[in-house]
Formats: C-alpha cells, sequence, structure tokens
C-alpha cells in the first residue's frame, strides 16, 4: 500500500497584526478571483486603489484585539486541531493555508519529498461555498499539478448535515444552552447572492423563489444558504430548541452589493428592541474561533446588542478542538483508509 498522509486545510490569518502583515495578507485573500469575483482589472482597481490604502489599518486594530501571546487565534487553534488528530493515528497530518502560513505550496512540497502516493484532503468548512471550500480545494489540485505531484486524492465533501458534526455542536453548545437564554442566533458567514447563483450548475433554481432552499434540488450540493439551513434544521431537532427561540443570520458583509439576509448586526439591534435581553450567538460555519468571531460578534456584536437595550450576549465557542469534533474527524479519516485498504 502506498505511504498515505492526511492534509487539514483552512483559510489562514496574516503573519502578525502589523499593518503590513495585514496589508500582504488581504492583498492575497482579495485578489482571489473566487472572493472578489469580478474580472481581474476591476478587481486589482477595488482591492489596491480603494480598499488597501485604508482597510489593512483598520483591520490590524481588529486583529491586535483577539491576537495570543501564541499567535492568531485561528491559526492556534488550527494546529491544536492538527496535533489532537495526529494523537489519533501514525498517518501524517499536515496543515495549510489558503492563504497565509503555512501555505498549500509548502505543504504539498513537503508530502511530495516524503514520498506520500494517496492524501486525503480535510477542508474545514462544513459548507459549500465558492469563497471558501471551492478556493481551497482548487489551490490545492493546482499546487499538485504545478508540482507533478503523483498523488491519488481524496476529498471530503461538505458534512453540513451529517449527524457526527451536528452531534459535536450540540455537544459543544448544551453547556451554555442549560444556563437560560430569551434567544439563540445562528450567525454564519455570509457571501454575495452572486455567488449563489454562480454555484447554481443549473443557473436557474438559487434564490429564483423565496423557498428555493426547501425540497431536494441538484443546485442544493452546492448551495451555500441551502446547507445552512439544514445544520439548523438538524441542529435544533437534536438539540430540541423550540422554533420560537432560534433565528438565522449572516455577518461579515463587504461592498454595496447584496449579500444573503437577514444581516446579523440588524438583527441583534432588532432583537433588542423587541425585548430580548438574554441572547446566545453561535457560528456554525466557522470550526475555529477566529477574528469573526471573537471581534466581530463577541466584541462588536455585543456593543450593538446592548447599545440597542440587550442586556448580555454570549459568543458560543466554535468546535475547535472538542473532544467530539475531533472524533469526528477521526472517523472520516478511519473510513478513507479502510477504502483505501478495501481498493487496493
Amino acid at each position: 500500500m502506498g505511504k498515505k498522509a492526511v492534509l487539514l486545510l483552512n483559510l489562514g490569518s496574516p503573519d502578525s497584526c502589523s499593518v503590513g502583515d495585514v496589508r500582504r495578507y488581504l492583498r492575497e485573500f482579495l485578489m482571489d478571483g473566487r472572493v472578489l469575483d469580478a474580472p481581474w482589472p476591476i478587481r486589482a482597481f477595488v482591492v489596491y486603489l480603494c480598499i488597501l490604502p485604508f482597510r489593512p489599518k483598520q483591520s490590524a486594530h481588529a486583529y491586535g484585539k483577539v491576537w495570543t501571546a501564541e499567535g492568531s487565534p485561528l491559526t492556534v487553534i488550527s494546529r491544536k486541531q492538527q496535533a489532537k488528530l495526529q494523537e489519533t493515528t501514525e498517518v501524517p497530518i499536515h496543515l495549510a493555508m489558503r492563504y497565509g502560513s503555512p501555505s498549500i505550496a509548502e505543504a504539498i512540497s513537503k508530502i511530495r519529498r516524503d514520498g506520500i502516493e494517496d492524501l486525503f484532503i480535510i477542508p474545514l468548512y462544513p459548507h459549500y461555498a465558492m469563497s471558501s471550500y471551492e478556493t481551497v480545494v482548487e489551490r490545492v489540485v493546482e499546487e499538485v499539478a504545478k508540482q507533478r505531484a503523483t498523488l491519488d486524492t481524496t476529498i471530503l465533501k461538505p458534512f453540513y448535515d451529517e449527524e457526527a458534526y451536528i452531534r459535536a455542536l450540540v455537544e459543544q453548545t448544551r453547556p451554555y444552552l442549560e444556563k437560560g437564554y430569551d434567544k439563540l442566533l445562528f450567525s454564519f458567514h455570509g457571501i454575495p447572492e452572486r455567488h449563489l447563483r454562480k454555484s447554481d450548475p443549473t443557473h436557474a433554481h438559487c434564490l429564483a423563489s423565496p423557498d428555493c432552499c426547501q425540497g431536494s434540488h441538484p443546485a442544493h450540493a452546492t448551495c451555500y444558504r441551502h446547507q445552512c439551513f439544514q445544520t439548523v434544521k438538524k441542529f435544533v431537532s437534536m438539540a430540541e430548541i423550540p422554533e420560537e427561540k432560534y433565528a438565522v443570520s449572516f455577518q461579515s458583509r463587504l461592498g454595496r452589493d447584496p449579500w444573503l439576509k437577514p444581516y446579523t448586526d440588524f438583527e441583534l439591534e432588532r432583537f433588542a428592541r423587541e425585548g430580548v435581553k438574554k441572547i446566545l450567538v453561535m457560528c456554525p460555519a466557522f470550526l475555529s474561533d477566529c477574528l469573526e468571531t471573537l471581534e466581530e460578534i463577541a466584541m462588536q456584536g455585543a456593543e450593538t446588542f446592548k447599545e440597542a437595550g440587550g442586556e448580555s450576549l454570549q459568543l458560543i465557542p466554535c468546535l475547535n478542538d472538542h473532544p467530539e469534533f475531533i472524533r469526528f474527524l477521526e472517523g472520516k479519516m478511519a473510513t478513507w483508509l479502510d477504502q483505501e485498504e478495501t481498493q487496493k
């Protein structure tokens, strides 16, 4: 049997919270055609002339509020996930980031030098989106071809509705639910509405009707919005959350084009005005706490909620290195290894 390895993939972070490092990170991130999906000349104009002269300083300040002695929370937590999974197996577990360090190019180079023949790729994204799951998978494919690496690759599909993933979310959330709350808000990372339409293989289903995410349709395999709703549906069923006790929203919008609605910041204001005093917020699209959860929700979101009349906002941590999540990844890896052994 060929030598095997696993590659965990996440978004990435700046090397530090200095303005220069944040600028380099934002340049790489925003020049990705699956993030800002305009033609290259327009994308370059927007990034270099409208964003990079101003945004890095603001973002560096935000990163500084969540930066730890070990580094970026997302990178630190991703390394913990890697270490915890490595404890369960002798198969080498590698980690790479779509943007920043450790890079996908570096990871593939090491995997190739180690003589790996079979690679199991685990994008750390439960849901499909062109700006997350798709871009990280395509970047690996490109790098494997560029380095002429001889690899048989297996890619973990989005697992947004799998029972073991939902169970891990419920177990992580249970201690916070047991303390009592007025409302549980599922805040997913937002994407532009046009991304849904571009990812729709039929080019005629997504957002064509108010109930497009219901039922079964081929477009749902790559529909981020449908998959987010399915995660919520499975979660509230397993955790027995009453319908009136939860809501769904989307955060982190950028630019003036319409993004998925309702917007998280608007919903926090609305709930506070309507008399909600104690709100819990969980972010199931993120598997590691990061700037968007720790700063945007736990800090900015809490301030927005309280200024509108709310009393307390509690961010429920992401799965991070929760034992149930590590067991979930271990199970996926075990299934892959069994299939590989059967085939060979």
